[in-house]
């Protein structure tokens, strides 16, 4: 099913409660986007939806206005302990602007209460919450709410509670049914009433559609949403269509410079800054935190614990600011005003770029989003042009771009800690590009390794399999040993302190050598050799001649052997001297 209208809420084929109106209006949604059109009438008439549409087209109110309306419609009210709505998504981030959106509606039906159950928080609080306030709603990340349906020994009966379950929401369903969700998700539905009505989101769904049927979909209503007013080779793209989306081609050692030349240009605007591991985020985030003055720059991984609800909360309310970040921030969140989404890192798949993209241009705003690659990498281009619906005008080159690289140097000679950062970020860099989904274009063999090091401002190059045994005469190495680097914080360089001396005082292990592997062949004759050896070993022991000469023998032959496993002694070696002994013991014998 296609829908590319929009219009006024009343004209809804279903009519809306009052309070829900009311709300609309005070948001100041006038009118519905061409998703909640679709959706609405079909959700709130008890059908299951899956719905696909470019990513900021206002997914959100396609069923937090459905769930209401739903749980309205029940025949008997919901008790305080009995969940009548389940919002799953993945990240913490989109499960709480859900949670935001779901609470301005819930303001005007007292008789519903909501939780939100997310990670980053205590659980047994979450426990102690839901016990004590109750919920009808519940929003949630796939870990945690499978993490609650095991806590019956906390007093939590939470199987018990969705017994009464009316509606099903998965947001973000493409990514749900992810295989990092599916063993969690599989919990939860089995958990689940089969009698309910469920709706599926997502701005690409269709590759997913075969999976619905496990969901627990009968029947759904499929909806692909195009926007208003597109040419008609542009309405099949799948970013907004109010984006300008450009590419920029930098070699590896000029890319950050870029990046900070253009941060600089754009200070009172808003930006998210993509890159494509944790450690990047980590290691550039504290860069730019130095380089970019007078700009509130913030941090945002999937490896963050607590600060990452605060972080966000905070980025969302700026005015002007960067947040540096991975693709955790890349699906459904919903924050103002950005002005520009720059991928550093080209995203490992090509639906995550769609949907990076999709962070700026929001709900028929205008925006901006430029992705850097490398040279080799242009050919992305047509890429995501053909396979992504997804087109990119070249930028016009950034001007008055300095080399801040030498600074970050600086950074790292003074702090163990950036030295530490910049060498995780590399090697995990390379990781990554290797994982890379479109592994004809992005080649780790085609990488120029000094090249990159030079642009991440290392002092010197890690040690890690894929530059092993390689030599990189165009890097220069820093000639300051960088065992002496410092941490400044004091107690963590008392440690390594500590460390280091206790390191010394032990003795060093042997080194061992390992022989190189054989043929089969030759493993075979070697397999021979040693059962000759070991038969010969065992006729001695087992004769009746006790004399010294033969326990020297036997001790030499068991030694010899042992130097042959360890590789000390070449099988050729091992043959000559098993032989010179027996021939050195016949001519004794025979004098």
């Amino acid at each position: 099913m296609e829908n590319t209208t929009d219009g006024t809420w009343d004209s809804l084929p279903v009519k809306l409660n009052e309070r829900i109106l009311e709300t609309l209006e005070e948001l100041n949604f006038t009118h519905m986007t061409p998703v909640q059109s679709a959706c609405i009438p079909l959700f709130v008439s008890n059908k299951d939806v899956a719905a696909e549409a470019v990513t900021g087209s206002g997914k959100t109110l396609a069923f937090v206005i459905p769930v209401i309306e739903l749980l309205l419609k029940r025949e008997e009210k919901l008790k305080k302990m009995q969940v009548g709505a389940l919002v799953i998504t993945p990240t913490r981030e989109l499960a709480l602007q859900i949670s935001e959106v779901m609470e301005k509606f819930i303001q005007k039906f007292p008789q519903f209460k909501q939780i939100l159950l997310i990670g980053g928080s205590n659980p047994i609080e979450d426990v102690e919450k839901f016990k004590d306030q109750g919920a009808n709603i519940v929003i949630a990340t796939p870990g945690r709410l499978e993490d609650m349906f095991r806590r019956k020994s906390d007093g939590l009966d939470l199987a018990g509670s969705v017994k009464s379950l009316d509606v099903l929401v998965l947001d973000e369903a493409d990514r749900l049914l992810d295989m990092g969700f599916e063993a969690s998700l599989n919990t939860i539905l089995g958990h689940l009433p089969k009698q309910r009505r469920t709706g599926l989101f997502s701005a690409t769904q269709t590759q997913e559609l075969e999976k619905l049927v496990r969901a627990g979909l009968r029947n759904p209503v499929r909806i692909a949403v195009k926007e208003k007013g597109l040419a008609a080779a542009a309405a099949a793209q799948k970013t907004p269509a109010r984006l300008s989306n450009f590419f920029a081609i930098c070699r590896s050692e000029d890319k950050f410079n870029t990046l900070v030349a253009f941060l600089r240009q754009h200070k009172h605007e808003k930006h998210l800054v993509f890159f494509s591991t944790c450690a990047c985020v980590e290691y550039y985030g504290r860069a730019l935190e130095t380089l970019v003055k007078k700009v509130t720059v913030s941090c945002i991984h999937g490896k963050m614990k607590n600060k990452r609800n605060s972080i966000f909360a905070d980025f969302r309310s700026l005015k002007s600011g960067i947040l540096v970040c991975t693709d955790v921030m890349a699906r459904g969140i919903d924050i103002p005003d950005v002005n520009w989404v720059l991928q550093y890192d080209p995203p490992s798949n090509a639906s995550a770029f769609v949907h990076r993209c999709g962070r700026t241009a929001r709900i028929g705003n205008y925006g901006n989003a430029v992705v850097f690659l490398l040279p080799m990498e242009e050919s992305y281009v047509n890429f995501l042009s053909i396979n992504q619906k997804c087109p990119l005008q070249k930028m016009s080159p950034i001007s008055d771009v300095v080399d801040v690289l030498p600074k970050v140097k600086a950074m790292s000679l003074a702090d163990r800690a950036m030295f530490d950062r910049g060498m995780r970020a590399f090697v995990s860099y390379v990781q990554a590009y290797a994982k890379h989904e479109c592994s004809l274009i992005f080649r780790t063999k085609d990488l120029d390794f000094a090249c990159v090091a030079h642009g991440f401002a290392l002092l010197r190059l890690p040690r890690m399999p894929e530059l092993k045994g390689k030599d990189f005469p165009d890097f220069v190495k820093t000639p300051v040993d960088t065992d002496t680097i410092r941490y400044k914080d004091k107690n963590r360089e008392k440690q390594r302190r500590k460390l280091l001396a206790e390191l010394k005082e032990r003795t060093p292990l042997p080194r061992k050598s390992y022989a190189k592997n054989k043929s089969w062949s030759k493993q075979k004759t070697k397999k021979e050799r040693r059962k000759k050896v070991a038969a010969k070993r065992k006729h001695n022991q087992g004769s009746d001649v006790e004399d010294d000469e033969d326990m020297k023998e036997l001790l030499t032959d068991t030694r010899l052997l042992k130097k042959l496993k360890k590789g000390q002694i070449s099988e050729e070696d091992f043959e000559t001297q098993i032989t010179s002994g027996a021939k050195s013991k016949q001519t004794t014998e025979e004098g």
